[in-house]
Order: structure tokens, then C-alpha cells, then sequence
């Protein structure tokens, strides 16, 4: 139980550096990071643009790119919708749309299908023996008119899994840059679509197995055992030292 505030701090952590922009890194139209906790629990971020929010879930937002972004209007579509513990960023611009970054918190994944914008996907999380199942499946969009947002056709969707313990199976394929789609930075598995193929309603399918234990819990493990060795180490010289300075003081009036 200690290790739970140590762990939530470390998600808030990630999601900080969710909303920081990699001009490096590949950028996606709408991309949903799921932080998944061994107990169930869930943070999802939402990066999406304007119109991709109208387009996919239906926000009644406007998309034109002079248009103000009203941050406490769309925590309040979110938490309309059914939505928990709903947090809005600030907006930015990229390719002359504007773009915006929600995060949701909930104790248990599956109450994600209680949130409106994320109600698209079936969540199911299951423990089978000593290891954790996790399957995702992303359902048609919403029918919203997203203006002329001027997309070239490649845009990309992206789902995100930050998965909290060591992988044992998942369903990752190529990826749109020809990468193979293995865990990155930590246990992060990408699931990638065209924004075109996201708005026909081609089906995304998340399927991962992992172990019940989480890595932070193990790390902290590691830690305490190597502190405690350490500590141990030193005590055994400090005792040496002091049983050889003894022996000598005894051999000194003997002498």
C-alpha cells in the first residue's frame, strides 16, 4: 500500500511530459495514452486536434483554427459525459489546427465506458493465474463535421499502453514507419491507424498479457535490497575496524 503514492506521483510525472511536444517524435492527429495500474486503475490523456475531437467523438467544439479553445467548456463536455476526474491542458497549434490535451482518472479501466468521448472502446481487464490481461477494442467514431481542416491523408491515430509490469504477450504490428511496434521507453506499446481508416470505423484491437506484479514495485525492491546490503557492508567494516583497533590496544599493554 506504501508504494501507491510513490506510483501515482509517478504517473502525474508522465502525464506532465505527455503534453510536452517532440518536434522528433511522431505526431498523430489523436492519439489516447492509457497508464494502467496491477490494481485496475487507469489515467487516460487525450492529445487530439480540434476537428479530430469533432470528427471521431462528436464534441460539439468549433474547429476552425481562429476559433478560441475554451478549456473549462470542454472539461465541462467531458464531465458531462460522464466523465471522472477530468483535467484540461493548455491549447497549442500545429499545421494551423489547434490542439488540446484532456486527461481522465478513473479506480477501475472498465469505467472508462462510462465516459462519453472515450465510449468507443470496450475495455476488459482480468487476472488469469499469476499474470494480468488487458484488451482493448476501439468501435466506430462519431459522426461530426470537422469543417476543412486541409489533412493530407496522412494522419495517423494512435492508442498508447503504458504497461505497469513485464509484457508476456501483445498484439502489436508494423507500425505506419515500417517499425516492428516493440515496447519503447518502458513498456509502452503503440497500436497506429490513419486518421482516414479511424473515421471509416476500421476496428483497433488491444491484447495484452503482462505480469501481476508492477515493475515500480519490484524496482523499489531492488532498491531496498541493494540500500540494505550496502548498510550491511558498511556496518561489517565499521565492526572490523573497531574489533582490530581493540586487538591492538590489547597487544599495545601487553607489550
Amino acid at each position: 500500500m506504501r508504494v501507491r503514492p510513490l506510483a501515482a506521483a509517478v504517473v502525474f510525472a508522465l502525464v506532465a511530459l505527455a503534453g510536452c511536444s517532440n518536434p522528433f517524435g511522431r505526431q498523430y492527429e489523436y492519439e489516447e495514452q492509457i497508464y494502467l495500474s496491477v490494481t485496475g486503475a487507469a489515467t487516460v490523456v487525450v492529445d487530439a486536434s480540434i476537428p479530430a475531437l469533432v470528427a471521431l467523438r462528436g464534441l460539439p467544439l468549433d474547429p476552425s483554427p481562429n476559433a478560441q479553445v475554451d478549456r473549462e467548456r470542454i472539461r465541462a463536455i467531458f464531465t458531462a459525459a460522464g466523465c471522472q476526474n477530468v483535467r484540461v491542458g493548455q491549447p497549442w497549434s500545429r499545421h494551423g489546427r489547434r490542439f488540446i490535451q484532456v486527461r481522465v482518472a478513473v479506480t477501475a479501466v472498465r469505467d472508462l465506458a462510462n465516459c462519453g468521448p472515450l465510449a468507443w472502446s470496450t475495455y476488459s481487464f482480468t487476472r488469469e493465474d499469476a499474470a494480468l490481461h488487458y484488451e482493448q477494442v476501439v468501435g466506430a467514431p462519431a459522426s461530426g463535421n470537422p469543417g476543412t481542416p486541409r489533412w493530407t491523408g496522412d494522419e495517423l491515430v494512435a492508442f498508447r499502453l503504458h504497461v505497469p509490469s513485464r509484457i508476456i504477450f501483445h498484439n502489436v504490428k508494423r507500425l505506419e514507419d515500417g517499425s516492428n511496434g516493440a515496447p519503447t521507453r518502458g513498456n509502452i506499446l503503440t497500436w497506429e491507424q490513419r486518421l482516414t481508416d479511424r473515421r471509416a470505423g476500421q476496428p483497433v484491437h488491444l491484447d495484452v498479457r503482462m505480469d501481476a506484479e508492477s515493475i515500480l514495485y519490484r524496482t523499489l525492491w531492488l532498491f531496498a535490497g541493494a540500500f540494505l546490503a550496502a548498510v550491511l557492508v558498511i556496518v561489517g567494516l565499521v565492526w572490523l575496524t573497531i574489533r582490530r583497533a581493540r586487538r591492538r590496544g590489547v597487544t599495545g599493554r601487553a607489550a
